[in-house]
């Protein structure tokens, strides 16, 4: 996966396209290319992708798309194509250790000020060589922003983990290229988990791809964003007949 693909030739789910390949492999060369944006896609997004334009764009810009969720899987399976999944939180998580590994500068910006701070503790204690030069909360005035871009974006990371959800994640990253380097990575609710402050679904769950239900079980307000996986699912369908 060393060599750029660009969008068109991407395979396209519901229109939206979605890379296909070793993911870590695929990362390290987007790093050694100089760094893009990497978007984890799954129904749920792509179907907002769908209705939202500028996160359509966002995502077609994005020079790595990895098949975070199963329905992505299913998709392109009925296309013939075998793809593997890879959960964003996984691909995060392996960067994170590949960076400490190797010694690359780190940043993080996203989740509340308590998550926040409770991982910066976890990450010195479970990776101690890692080089954090940046790690704010998402809970900014808007007015701070702009400081808060350029003294990012002065220190350069290698890479750059963003937890602000989707799509605001995938939106605020877009809006910066031109102006950053390294891997800038969306990684939604990742910081709650690596924080201790939530819990993964059961490794039996992730086995049988139904991590959305654990999801739903523990934070039942999700229910109105999970009906756009019965409309993934028959939108593909139709696509395909």
């Amino acid at each position: 996966m060393e060599s750029t693909v660009t969008p068109s030739a991407r395979p396209r789910v519901l229109g939206v396209g979605v890379d296909v390949g070793d993911v870590r492999a695929g990362a390290l060369a987007l790093h050694r290319r100089g760094g893009g944006q990497i978007v984890t896609l799954n129904a749920e997004m792509t179907m907002a992708a769908r209705a939202d334009r500028r996160l359509g764009q966002a995502i077609e810009a994005a020079e790595l798309v990895i098949p975070d969720g199963a329905g992505v899987v299913w998709a392109l399976g009925r296309q013939g194509l075998r793809v593997r999944r890879s959960p964003g939180i996984e691909t995060a998580r392996w960067l994170l250790g590949h960076a400490a590994a190797e010694g690359w500068s780190v940043a993080l910006l996203g989740a509340s000020p308590e998550v926040m701070e409770q991982l910066r503790l976890r990450l010195r204690q479970e990776l101690p060589a890692l080089n954090l030069v940046f790690s704010v909360h998402g809970y900014q005035q808007p007015a701070d922003w702009p400081q808060l871009e350029n003294d990012l974006l002065a220190l350069d990371p290698d890479l750059v983990l963003v937890a602000l959800g989707v799509p605001r994640q995938e939106l605020w990253i877009h809006a910066l290229a031109g102006r950053r380097h390294g891997i800038w990575m969306g990684v939604g609710g990742s910081f709650d988990v690596w924080a201790g402050i939530k819990k993964r679904a059961p490794g039996w769950m992730c086995a049988l791809q139904i991590e959305w239900l654990y999801r739903l079980i523990k934070e039942p307000t999700r229910w109105r964003r999970m009906l756009a996986l019965p409309d993934f699912f028959w939108a593909v369908l139709q696509e395909r007949r």
